[in-house]
């Protein structure tokens, strides 16, 4: 059989749009507070769900579904945060990782009390539609998703260089003692840092719901990758982000043709340990080392 490269590369392009989004709100909660936020899953899933239901029962456009999602979940983050998260700010991270390896499971099993375990998808007019460029069939379905995603990136970095908010979070994920110090109320930061974190992993969420089928279970697999790609891009680094997705992207791709197409998820999984071992700074990090020598 033989397989098609030039076809896979496109494809790899695609779903790094899709990885980019899915862990950059893991990488701003980081880089602002120092958390590691396991229910990142948990939201991804709620994400996924709650396309489900704007889409198939309100009949709201797939597209257009995210402009309810991401203000929602972004008040839910603001909730958590203020409520929830900042009870152990000032605690051993130990406490953090598993009060939030709670919440996840909490929201895992209200799913499994509403929604059951029957695994749902979503289907739209462009789920089996294809265009052909370049002699590469690229799926309708995907490339909206794609686009989707990189506007949300694009809107955020530009909320993030641009705004005097933007700025602030950049200044406390540098150093939030200084950033006290010059009058940045370091608190409030965190709650929109938190939000926008949280924001992010619904719509990363409800896109992915309208590739791949879900059930409560939905993300589990999908943290993980976001945990290499993070590691890979280095931690707290958004462009290490980008670079991190695009890298993961194309080795799952190309790795298909070493070993069955089943066994991606094992890519994902030993480059997160390799990078670990190798590399803990990640590729911007290594990068930094070259320059210096």
């Amino acid at each position: 059989m033989t397989i098609d490269i030039p076809a896979l590369l496109v494809s790899a392009m695609l779903l790094a749009g899709l990885y980019a989004t899915m862990s950059f709100g893991l990488a701003l909660i980081y880089g602002v507070m120092k958390i590691v936020n396991l229910a990142h899953a948990g939201v991804m899933m709620w994400g996924a769900y709650a396309a489900f239901f704007f889409i198939v029962h309100l009949g709201i456009s797939p597209f257009l579904a995210p402009l309810v999602i991401v203000p929602l979940f972004f008040f839910l983050g603001i909730l958590m945060q203020r409520f929830i998260v900042r009870r152990v700010m000032n605690a051993p991270p130990i406490a953090s990782l598993l009060l939030l390896f709670g919440i996840w499971l909490i929201m895992q099993n209200i799913a499994y009390l509403v929604f059951s375990g029957d695994t749902r998808a979503i289907t739209t007019p462009y789920t089996m539609m294809t265009f052909q460029m370049f002699g590469i069939a690229i799926s309708v379905n995907r490339l909206l998703v794609f686009c989707v995603g990189i506007l949300a990136l694009f809107l955020l970095q530009q909320f993030l260089g641009r705004t005097y908010m933007g700025k602030a979070i950049r200044a406390t994920a540098q150093d939030g003692d200084a950033s006290k110090l010059v009058g940045i109320n370091t608190e409030r930061v965190m709650e929109i840092a938190f939000g926008l974190g949280i924001s992010l992993a619904g719509l990363a969420g409800s896109l992915m719901a309208l590739i791949f089928a879900f059930d409560p279970d939905f993300g589990r697999s999908h943290l993980l990758k976001s945990f290499c790609v993070v590691v890979l891009g280095g931690l707290g680094s958004f462009v290490g982000v980008a670079l991190g997705s695009l890298f993961l992207a194309i080795a799952e791709a190309l790795s298909v043709l070493w070993i069955m197409p089943a066994m991606q998820d094992f890519v994902s999984f030993a480059l997160l340990v390799i990078v670990l071992i190798v590399m803990p700074g990640g590729m911007l990090g290594l990068l930094e080392k070259f320059k210096k020598s």
